[in-house]
């Protein structure tokens, strides 16, 4: 099973057609170059290859092929949503989703409270609970 065959890197990202993400915080960064498909574009975010950040999401232009890693996501302070035919965006799941799979070790969403409510406890510190 899966002899011969490549996964799709695009399997990681989860699409929303026709949106681009403005950036109102310029501390935010941007990379941007002319690819082919929507696959290239993936494979270099998931590596961050020739990325100077870690690439979150891009955003891919349909009509002039050109692709836009973010170093951001929809979620990310300082963001804006701009409906723009010419895009589809692409935002890495494991920063976009709000569950956590197994012990919660690679988890990076934003929930940030139990089940119950409670307010979840920093990673950098031993109270109320040690490590």
């Amino acid at each position: 099973e899966g002899k011969g065959k490549k996964r799709n890197p695009l399997h990681d990202f989860k699409k929303t057609g026709e949106l681009m993400l403005i950036k109102v915080n310029k501390t935010l960064e941007v990379k941007t170059k002319l690819l082919n498909t929507t696959e290239q574009c993936a494979k270099r975010c998931s590596r961050n290859k020739g990325l100077s950040f870690t690439c979150k999401a891009f955003a891919y232009d349909r009509v002039t092929k050109r692709c836009h890693w973010l170093s951001f996501n929809s979620l990310t302070n300082g963001v804006r949503k701009k409906q723009d035919h010419a895009f589809d965006l692409y935002e890495k799941k494991d920063y976009v989703r709000n569950c956590i799979i197994g012990k919660g070790a690679d988890y990076k969403g934003t929930v940030s409270v139990t089940r119950s409510g409670i307010q979840c406890q920093a990673w950098n510190s031993m109270i109320p609970h040690e490590h």
